[in-house]
């Protein structure tokens, strides 16, 4: 049986390599459901290596299978995201974005470079676990309708079935090598509001000739913050918040349309429900009292995402071992989302945080999805070590 020094040691061995990849993936970022070059560096190496895999997964997705002893056993998946954000990066390393405009602002290059280091990890030591991992390599995280829920679609937690999901993601709150875990409720769902309001133009001076939908966008933003305040429950964390308003051109014309574009985010999957069905019914009949009319399309988006209490408790426990008590820690409620959540209503699932951050205290700590996003890379090797360890260790029970 391989002990966990096998296990650290293999991991800082690997580390330059796995440097290496995070490197190049950052180096060349692409766009949700456009991975297709990120996708060949990742198949690339594992054609490389030998190990099976299939492509074509929601476009660009890829899933690898390493089989240890008794295969049939137990299946444990780790997933990884492929794709980046549309920002434009402001660091200066010489591996920054060669990509005008899209930045890996989220760490999606670092965990595909972990699960392609666990690849490795447990291909080498194939003889110490049991069962089969399923290695999933998924593009779209960060765009509707999420790539999680297409690969889903696609069936990708059969042949073989997954008894288990794990992922990682990367947290510059943390130092690196320091990891984070919560059971149960974690992460908020997260949908998309867009909301077209139809007045009547006309000139601003003459108001009453008009319907005018600005301020009758006022009136029901403020109308729908209600909805958190006084119809939601006050101990179930909810937000509604607007981040675009559009309509009118000048100062002296009131125009015809304004649009509203918001989120709503909660971790109750009932009063999620409830809240589409009311945001409609506010809007709506907010413009009708002045005589305005409204659309309201709110597509479904990810859901609140929730850490299977054995199997999180479990791999806690499994991390305490081997990174020590002193380097894990609890997490607090987030109200940022990710379609890992979709895997986790499906089987159970544990997502849990890589801490980033340099020992200094000072650098990459900026925050994800800003411009000067980075990370510190020590913490490439204790997230290949400890993802491969968690899924030696959850096969082998």
């Amino acid at each position: 049986m391989i002990t966990i020094e096998a296990i650290q040691h293999a991991a800082r061995t690997l580390a330059p390599e796995i440097q290496q990849f995070r490197e190049h993936i950052h180096s060349y970022p692409e766009l949700s459901f456009e991975e297709t070059a990120t996708a060949a560096f990742v198949s690339g190496k594992l054609r490389e290596w030998g190990i099976p895999f299939t492509e074509g997964w929601a476009g660009t997705g890829i899933v690898a299978l390493i089989e240890g002893r008794n295969p049939e056993k137990t299946c444990t998946a780790i997933r990884s995201e492929l794709d980046a954000l549309p920002i434009l990066e402001e660091n200066t390393t010489a591996y920054a974005s060669r990509h005008n405009g899209i930045m890996h602002a989220c760490g999606h290059d670092a965990h595909t470079a972990c699960l392609l280091g666990v690849a490795r990890l447990l291909q080498t030591h194939a003889a110490d676990w049991e069962g089969t991992v399923k290695l999933i390599f998924q593009p779209g995280e960060e765009k509707h309708p999420g790539g999680g829920s297409l690969m889903l679609q696609a069936g990708v937690l059969d042949s073989p079935k997954v008894d288990r999901i794990l992922a990682l993601h990367v947290y510059p709150t943390l130092p690196a090598g320091d990891v984070g875990f919560r059971k149960g409720q974690y992460m908020a769902s997260t949908d998309e509001i867009h909301i077209t309001i139809q007045g009547k133009g006309g000139h601003a001076a003459l108001p009453h000739q008009t319907i005018d939908p600005i301020m009758i966008a006022a009136y029901t933003l403020v109308n729908l913050q209600q909805l958190v305040s006084r119809r939601s429950n006050p101990v179930v964390p909810c937000v509604l918040s607007f981040g675009k308003i559009a309509g009118g051109t000048v100062n002296n014309v009131i125009p015809d349309t304004v649009s509203l574009s918001g989120t709503l985010r909660t971790m109750d999957e009932r009063w999620r429900t409830e809240a589409h069905r009311l945001i409609k019914e506010v809007v709506n009949s907010t413009c009708a009292t002045w005589g305005a009319t409204a659309t309201v399309e709110i597509p479904e988006g990810y859901p609140s995402l929730y850490n299977d209490p054995e199997l999180t408790g479990t791999a806690e426990q499994l991390a305490t071992a081997f990174l020590g008590a002193d380097r894990v820690y609890e997490l607090a409620l987030r109200m940022t989302a990710d379609d890992f959540a979709f895997y986790g209503h499906q089987v159970p699932g544990c997502y849990f945080r890589l801490g980033t951050a340099a020992p200094d205290g000072q650098s990459c700590t900026s925050s994800v999805h800003t411009s000067r996003f980075d990370i510190d890379p020590a913490a490439l090797e204790t997230g290949t070590g400890l993802m491969a360890y968690l899924a030696m260790q959850l096969n082998n029970q």
